[in-house]
């Protein structure tokens, strides 16, 4: 009953973080060099089973560095989402089959 009691305000917590997350897009930026010399960022990720890059400019880094630390934040807040979610209806499940 303690361990309910615990779980169930921290997926509330979870659910105002989530709302709160803001733009997101998934995968790891790389710096590329080219042949001829200089330097470029490369997004890469996958979506839906497919691979996808995407050329990034400089003046575009910290905008993109923020969506991929948005998007680590939600899948990680999602994780525990559902790892409590679940042992939440364990739990429940052997309470109903106490009573």
């Amino acid at each position: 009953m303690d361990r309910i009691k615990a779980i169930e305000p921290r997926i509330e917590k979870i659910k105002q973080d989530l709302a709160k997350v803001g733009d997101m897009r998934p995968g790891s930026l790389s710096v590329q060099r080219r042949s001829w010399g200089g330097q470029y960022f490369q997004l890469s990720y996958t979506h839906q089973g497919k691979g996808h890059t995407q050329y990034v400019p400089p003046e575009h880094r910290k905008v993109v560095d923020r969506q991929l630390a948005n998007y680590r934040k939600f899948r990680d807040l999602t994780h525990e989402w559902v790892n409590l979610g679940i042992e939440l209806c364990k739990l429940k499940t052997e309470m109903e089959d106490k009573s």
